[in-house]
């Protein structure tokens, strides 16, 4: 006797994958979020035969348009789907553009070992050679299996499994994302699951605020004006600066992001290189001028992270312990 399916929640945010345009040649000029969630199921067949599907059209959005309060929506009807006996899994279409910060605040504020799993196209689903069907399928794939259980949030894009933390966007193509050598957890072909290594940093644990705070992010570049830092940390509470190489910081951007933290404002030194590890108290003295260093984190989240640990304690210290585990 076979075993039971695994019953999966799918949930339809809108995004490419539920584009459409009137020429089924053209991958450009869609509406994003066009097709509803029972629409996009049907094409993919075979799915019923992986897991049980429930599906609910939670909103039909260009993932550009994202904002907290879909965040918070999001996060808190998973949750609950989670917090239900006889759901398995968590499958969250979702548009590419913004898909990694919305994947890693799932991952800090999802408690579950159940497994969340997005995934989304670059395709519209009109278009000849659509890639939504085969990520559909084998995000449902990756939410059934076992091997994915206590992994936090994961992405599922062009066969490939990836975590939240280090997730990037990086190209226009059906492979767009990557998350360099720290994310890229296993494959995904047809219905197995092949996972080769574990997250180490913690996942989960804090709750979903009403409001986030402020925090912007800046990136370097060459003549950067301080007058842009000072801008940028403006009614804001928090401050994530993408330094080059190591994080490094010139004299005159230094003493403006120091400023800026002895009136409160909480800076995390982050780099602009895409897999840059910035190092605590290496090429800057953080503890004198009360910085918060990313460690490896993407600047878009250390934003994220930087937002949440606001909401429990601004410290620096608290924060960058925060920072040096997750």
């Amino acid at each position: 006797m076979s075993a039971p399916l695994s019953r999966i929640a799918l949930l339809a945010t809108g995004g490419t994958i539920a584009g459409a345009a009137e020429d089924p040649t053209r991958q450009l000029g869609y509406r994003a979020g066009a097709i509803g969630v029972q629409a996009m199921l049907a094409t993919v067949p075979g799915l019923n035969s992986l897991a049980t599907i429930e599906s609910e059209q939670l909103f039909a959005i260009d993932s550009a348009y994202i904002e907290y309060g879909h965040w918070r929506q999001l996060a808190r009807r998973v949750q609950t789907l989670l917090a239900r006996p006889d759901i398995d899994g968590a499958v969250i279409l979702h548009g590419t553009d913004t898909l990694e910060e919305t994947a890693f605040f799932l991952h800090l504020t999802i408690d579950s070992d159940k497994p969340v799993v997005l995934t989304g196209a670059m395709r519209p689903a009109t278009a000849l050679g659509a890639d939504g069907p085969m990520n559909i399928y084998h995000a449902v794939s990756a939410a059934a299996h076992p091997a994915c259980r206590g992994l936090g949030t994961l992405i599922e894009f062009g066969d490939v499994l990836l975590a939240a933390r280090g997730l990037q966007k990086r190209d226009s193509v059906p492979g767009a994302f990557s998350a360099d050598q720290y994310g890229r957890l296993g494959l995904v072909k047809d219905r197995d699951v092949f996972v080769y290594q574990r997250p180490t940093r913690a996942r989960g644990g804090f709750a979903v605020p009403e409001q986030l705070p402020k925090v912007n992010v800046l990136t370097a570049f060459v003549d950067l004006p301080p007058a842009l830092i000072e801008a940028a940390c403006q009614d804001a509470d928090g401050l994530v600066f993408a330094g080059v190489g190591n994080g490094n910081l010139r004299q005159d951007w230094l003493q403006a992001l120091a400023a800026a933290a002895a009136r409160g404002v909480r800076i995390v030194r982050a780099s602009r290189v895409s897999n840059g590890t910035t190092v605590r108290n290496g090429e800057v003295d953080d503890d004198a001028y009360g910085f918060i260093s990313a460690d490896n984190l993407t600047p878009l989240q250390a934003r994220i992270l930087l937002a949440l640990g606001l909401t429990r304690d601004r410290s620096t210290a608290a924060l960058q312990e925060l920072f040096n585990r997750y």
